[in-house]
C-alpha cells in the first residue's frame, strides 16, 4: 500500500521523523478552527447551562440537545456531502471532537452517535441503506447507539451469545438476545446490533430500528459518572430484521468491531483533550482566587507543579494525537486515489495506525485522570463538594480508560500489533532490531548538555528506540509461544512504546514551533520538553529494567541492564523552575493558551 503519510503505523520505531513530516495543532487552517469554534460555542451556550440537568436525567433533555445540534450540522461534520453531511476531512473531525470534549455527559452521547452509531453504516453499508440511514443521522433527525456488550462478553467481544436465525421464508433474520452498558441506548432510534448467525463461530452485525416489535429495555443504569448518558440493557425477543439489513458480510461483524473501535481509540484521544482543557481552566482559576495564609493558591510551590504537570500532559497529548491524526488523514487520501472505497479508505486508513490508535487512547485517558485528579486536589475540600466543578470531572473522566477497550486491553494491543507488522514485513522491524542486537555492547549515552540542542533530543530519542529494538526479538525468542500470555512483560514493552511515541512527537511539536517562528516564547516549550524528556526517560528506564528482571538470567540479564541504562542515561535539568516558567504563564492566562 502507498501512503502519502511520512511513516507507517508502528513505522515511528524504526525511522527517524524530521519536523515537516508531521503535523502540529497550530497548523490547522481558519476553516477547522471556525468550525471547532462552532462546536465550542454549542457546549457553552447550548450544553452547559444544562449540565445539572443532564446528570438529573431530565427527560427528553438529552436527545433534543443533540438533535439541536444535527440542525446545526453538528453531527454529520466526516459524513459526504453527498448523505446530508459537511464532507469534512478525519484531522478537521478530530478537532471538532476535541471542542465538543469538554461537554461531560453530552460528549459522551454525542461521540457515540456520530462515532460507533453512525461509522459502522457508513462505512459498511450499501447504497439502500446509506440513502436510507444516514441523512437522517447526519442531522439529528434519527439518533444512533452500537449494542455489542454482552453480560458475558465485554473484553472478549466475540464471546457474544445473541444469535440470529433465518426465517424460513428467507426474508428475515430473527434476533434474539441481551445487550448491555448500551450509550444512547434509551432514545436511539437506530441500533447496530451483533450477533452470530446460526451455528456462526463469529459475529455478524445488522442494522437494526429501535421501534420494531420483539425490542424491550431495562431502566437506565446508575452510574459513577457521566450520569448525564443514557446506558442501558435492551432485550431483543423474536425480533424480525429484513435480510438487507445485514451490515456488510456475514461473519464480518468481529472485524467490523475492531475497526470501529479502532477508530473510537483515537477519537477519544481528541475528545478528552476538551476535557482536560475545562479541567485545567477550572483548576488555575481556583488556584487565582482562594486564598490561604494570605497567599493565593497559586502562589505555592506544590500548586504550581500540579499545574505544570497538567499543562505538560495536555501539550504532550495534543502534539502526539494530532501528528497520527494527519498520519491517518494522509492514508485515507492516498487509499482514496488508489480507487479505494469511501468507506474502504477510512478503514484501512486507521486500522493501518493500529498501534498508534491503541497508545493513544492508553495515554490520553491517563492523562485526563491525572488531570482531573490533581484539579480535586487543588480545590481542596471543595473539590468533593457536589457543589464544585472538580466533582463531574473527576467522576467522568473514569470511564476512559474502559471505553473502547480498556487499557490493558489497548497496552497489549500496541505491542502485539507493532510486532505483527513487524512479522509480516509491513515495517522493517525485526531487520532493524537484529541490527540494534549486533551491535549492543557499542551503544552511547547521549550527552544533552552539549551541542545542538535538537539534534541532541533526537539523539537521545534515537537512543529509547534503541532500548525498545533491543528487548522486542529477546522476549520473542524467550517465551515464543507463550508470549501472549507473559501480560506484565507485554505491557512494560508497551509502555516504553508509548511514551516514546509521545516523547518524540512533543519534540518534533516543538522543533516546528521555532523553525517557523511559530511561537516567541518558544523557551516555554522547551521548558515543556526538557521536564517531559527527564520525566519519560525515567518511565522508560523503569519499565525495561521491570522487563529485563522478568525474564533474564545471568550474562543475559547484566549485558541488556547494562544497554538499557546507557541508551536512558539522562542528565538533570532544573525541572522545578522549569515548571515555574509554563505556570507563571497559566496563571498570568488564567486559561490554557499554550
Amino acid at each position: 500500500m502507498e501512503t502519502k503519510a511520512a511513516i507507517r503505523g508502528g513505522e515511528f520505531l524504526i525511522k527517524e521523523v524530521t519536523v515537516d513530516e508531521v503535523f502540529i495543532p497550530e497548523e490547522f487552517n481558519e476553516e477547522q478552527l471556525m468550525i471547532a469554534e462552532s462546536c465550542n460555542d454549542f457546549v457553552e451556550t447550548e450544553v452547559a447551562p444544562y449540565f445539572d440537568k443532564l446528570d438529573e436525567h431530565e427527560e427528553g433533555l438529552m436527545p433534543s440537545l443533540l438533535k439541536k445540534a444535527g440542525e446545526l450540522g453538528l453531527l454529520g461534520i466526516s459524513v459526504p456531502e453527498e448523505l446530508d453531511g459537511f464532507g469534512q476531512s478525519f484531522l478537521t473531525s478530530m478537532k471538532a471532537n476535541e471542542a465538543m470534549g469538554s461537554a461531560y455527559s453530552f460528549s459522551v452521547a454525542v461521540m457515540a452517535h456520530t462515532g460507533i452509531g453512525t461509522l459502522p453504516i457508513l462505512y459498511y453499508g450499501n447504497d439502500d441503506q446509506h440513502q436510507k440511514y444516514i441523512p437522517s443521522l447526519a442531522t439529528g433527525e434519527k439518533l444512533a447507539a452500537y449494542c455489542l456488550t454482552e453480560p458475558n462478553a465485554g473484553s472478549d467481544a466475540n464471546a457474544g451469545k445473541s444469535k440470529a436465525v433465518l426465517s424460513e421464508d428467507g426474508k428475515y433474520y430473527i434476533l434474539n438476545g441481551q445487550k448491555m452498558w448500551i450509550t444512547n441506548g434509551g432514545f436511539a432510534d437506530v441500533l447496530t446490533v451483533f450477533a452470530k448467525i446460526d451455528t456462526d463461530r463469529v459475529l455478524s452485525a445488522f442494522i437494526v430500528e429501535a421501534d420494531w416489535e420483539g425490542i424491550t429495555m431495562n431502566p437506565e443504569e446508575h452510574k459513577m459518572g457521566i450520569k448525564g448518558s443514557s446506558t442501558r440493557q435492551i432485550f431483543f425477543n423474536d425480533v424480525k430484521v429484513p435480510v438487507e439489513n445485514l451490515l456488510g458480510k456475514r461473519g464480518s461483524g468481529f472485524r467490523i468491531a475492531l475497526n470501529i473501535l479502532h477508530i473510537g481509540r483515537i477519537k477519544l484521544g481528541a475528545t478528552v483533550i476538551g476535557g482536560m482543557r475545562r479541567a485545567i481552566n477550572h483548576s488555575v482559576n481556583y488556584a487565582n482566587e482562594r486564598k490561604q495564609f494570605n497567599m493565593f493558591l497559586s502562589e505555592f510551590g506544590a500548586i504550581k507543579h500540579k499545574l505544570a504537570e497538567q499543562v505538560i500532559k495536555m501539550f504532550s497529548t495534543e502534539s502526539a494525537v494530532y501528528r497520527s491524526s494527519k498520519d491517518i488523514q494522509d492514508t485515507i487520501e492516498s487509499l482514496l486515489s488508489q480507487g479505494s472505497t469511501y468507506g474502504e479508505a477510512n478503514i484501512e486508513g486507521v486500522a493501518e495506525y493500529e498501534p498508534e490508535c491503541a497508545l493513544l487512547k492508553v495515554y490520553s485517558s491517563e492523562s485526563l485522570d491525572y488531570i482531573v485528579d490533581e484539579m480535586v486536589q487543588i480545590y481542596g475540600g471543595m473539590g468533593v463538594s457536589a457543589e464544585a466543578p472538580a466533582d463531574r470531572s473527576y467522576r467522568d473522566s473514569r470511564i476512559n480508560r474502559i471505553f473502547e477497550g480498556t487499557n490493558e486491553i489497548n497496552r497489549l494491543i500496541t505491542v502485539d500489533s507493532t510486532m505483527k507488522k513487524g512479522m509480516k514485513h509491513k515495517i522493517d522491524l525485526f531487520e532493524t532490531t537484529k541490527d540494534v542486537l549486533d551491535n549492543i555492547e557499542k551503544v552511547e549515552s547521549v550527552d544533552m548538555t552539549t551541542g545542538d540542542y535538537y539534534e541532541s533530543k533526537h539523539a537521545y530519542v534515537v537512543n529509547l528506540k534503541k532500548a525498545v529494538l533491543m528487548l522486542l526479538p529477546v522476549i520473542q525468542d524467550t517465551f515464543k509461544s507463550q508470549l501472549m500470555f507473559e501480560e506484565e512483560v507485554l505491557m512494560n514493552i508497551s509502555d516504553m512504546i508509548m511514551n516514546l511515541y509521545i516523547l518524540e512527537s512533543t519534540l518534533l511539536r516543538v522543533e516546528k514551533l521555532e523553525i517557523n517562528s511559530i511561537k516567541q516564547n518558544i523557551s516555554l516549550y522547551k521548558d515543556m520538553l526538557d521536564v517531559l524528556t527527564q520525566d519519560m526517560a525515567c518511565r522508560i528506564y523503569k519499565s525495561g529494567f521491570d522487563a529485563i528482571g522478568s525474564f533474564a538470567e545471568g550474562d543475559q540479564k547484566k549485558m541488556l541492564c547494562n544497554a538499557l541504562s546507557t541508551l536512558t542515561k539522562a542528565y538533570p535539568v532544573n525541572v522545578k523552575d522549569a515548571r515555574r516558567r509554563i505556570v507563571d504563564k497559566l496563571i498570568e492566562d488564567g486559561v490554557y493558551k499554550f
